[in-house]
């Protein structure tokens, strides 16, 4: 119970700042989308992030988790100089990795926007190329606060990035704009007009995050501590042997779940949705699925505690059953958000403005496909373990191979939903094919039976609650909230047991 304990610590830690974080950085939805009223004005910083998510996953190389797995072996405080050596290989290689892309992407910015079909904005595909190359450089050391158990530090920062970010975003595409387009403080408009330029406009969310960023050099300045340069192929080639799949593996992670984003505006047929161009669409699409960003909290809490958690007991016996247990409660604690979130999306929506609201139905399939995702981060952990990453790569390339048919196929004919159903459908089938892998090469007793339990019925509830229209908000909320409470009213009758073991440890103190 004590290691079980320490992991919902270390997630508990992570998840408050990645609440916080995330619940600071949500405010920026309802700020752009108002700022930016019409739809399609934030097409191509949708577009942009998107090949951001894409070309993240290229720069890291799987160092990260390779960094977790070398470090894990170097145990005790003789092993400190070996883990040190791991850190500064790991490192050097993600730097040399970031620094000819980005001279390239700066270099043929020009055809780039050409290419994407965004003349114009080069200055956004030079600010998106540092940014880049910034988030690179700075994942390792980021990797090294979780090794070496610094969760505050990494959480501090954390926050940090999202409260500059957050001001820089209010700063510019509120402040300086409203100031420069004469509403208010007349005595600055000639400094808010230096200032904010309109032809960049939403290209200001970019240089924010930049600006944001960049500042963890400052900020995380200690995790860089004792870093030499070195490069050294007999010592770097085990570390690529070991990574590379693990990179091909999330890039076509990040593929999956962005190919909607990429896909959408070429294959909607014009005029499918009345009054709205593809670009429109995008944007609409995009900025509602920002709200399945409820279900990436809990799924990158515990990513973030799980990684050095799990690879630190890889040798332990109990593992298996203490993944089990893990899971269990993880698809427990997804399935209570979704609920929560899908049921109140009458109220949750007024985030967005009004004419981003058309695509919320969108919204409980993203969650339920994020949250498939999740329980297959979450059991992927076995080929981690067993050193046998190219069955990772293998399922997310089929899982690849199904979203982008499905969006082909399904885009032209439910237009945006389309792409949350492909989703949905890759998500499903990478967690079924992990499942079954891994009880041939690593088994591990999970609790399907409760999995499926709590997914069906929780679907169940989804869909029928959106069958009541209520329009009136007073009718609405406390009927939802009524629903989600009687939902954790059957959860708490289910596992009992559970429940009343963990009021009597309370009780206890």
């Amino acid at each position: 119970m004590s290691t079980f304990k320490k992991l919902a610590s270390d997630t508990a830690l992570y998840g408050i700042s990645t609440i916080l974080a995330r619940s600071i950085n949500f405010a920026l939805v309802p700020i752009q989308t108002y700022a930016f009223g019409k739809p399609a004005s934030l097409a191509s910083n949708v577009t942009i992030y998107a090949w951001i998510g894409v070309l993240m996953a290229l720069y890291t190389l799987g160092l990260e988790t390779a960094f977790f797995r070398y470090a894990a072996r170097a145990k005790g405080p003789e092993g400190e100089q070996e883990r040190m050596m791991i850190f500064n290989r790991t490192l050097s290689i993600v730097m040399l990795a970031s620094i000819l892309p980005t001279v390239l992407i700066v270099s043929f910015a020009t055809s780039i926007t050409n290419l994407l079909d965004y003349p114009g904005q080069e200055r956004f595909i030079i600010w998106s190329a540092l940014l880049l190359a910034i988030d690179t450089i700075v994942a390792i050391p980021f990797a090294r606060l979780r090794a070496e158990n610094k969760a505050r530090q990494f959480v501090t920062a954390k926050v940090v990035n999202i409260l500059i970010n957050v001001g820089l975003n209010i700063f510019f595409i509120v402040i300086c704009k409203d100031i420069s387009e004469g509403d208010y403080l007349p005595a600055f408009r000639s400094t808010a007009e230096f200032i904010y330029r309109p032809e960049i406009g939403p290209g200001y969310i970019l240089l924010a995050n930049l600006i944001a960023n960049a500042l963890y050099f400052f900020i995380i300045r200690g995790a860089f501590r004792g870093f030499r340069f070195t490069f050294v192929w007999e010592h770097v080639r085990p570390l690529l042997i070991y990574s590379l799949p693990i990179m091909l593996t999330g890039l076509a992670g990040v593929l999956n779940q962005l190919t909607d984003r990429l896909f959408l505006r070429a294959f909607l047929p014009e005029n499918f949705y009345a009054a709205l161009s593809s670009e429109a669409a995008l944007s609409i699409y995009g900025n509602c699925a920002k709200l399945s960003i409820f279900m990436s909290l809990v799924i990158n809490s515990f990513k973030f505690a799980a990684d050095p958690f799990f690879f630190s007991r890889a040798e332990d016996k109990n593992s298996p059953k203490l993944l089990a247990d893990v899971t269990k409660w993880f698809v427990i604690v997804c399935v209570v958000l979704w609920v929560g979130v899908s049921l109140n999306l009458d109220i949750i929506g007024k985030l967005l403005s009004d004419e981003y609201r058309v695509g919320l139905d969108v919204v409980p399939v993203l969650l339920l496909a994020n949250l498939l995702l999740g329980v297959y981060y979450n059991i992927s952990f076995w080929f981690k373990l067993s050193d046998k990453t190219r069955f990772g790569t293998l399922i997310t390339v089929i899982g690849l191979i199904v979203t982008v048919g499905l969006n082909i196929v399904l885009i032209p004919k439910m237009g945006y939903m389309g792409c949350a159903w492909a989703f949905l459908a890759s998500s499903f089938l990478m967690m079924a094919l992990c499942y079954v892998l891994g009880e041939r090469h690593y088994p591990v007793p999970y609790h399907v039976r409760s999995a499926v339990f709590y997914l069906v019925s929780a679907g169940l509830l989804i869909y029928g609650a959106s069958l009541v229209k209520i329009d009136d908000l007073w009718v609405s909320v406390p009927y939802h909230l009524m629903l989600f409470v009687l939902y954790l009213g059957v959860i708490a009758v289910v596992e009992r047991d559970t429940v009343r073991l963990a009021l009597q440890r309370v009780r206890k103190r």
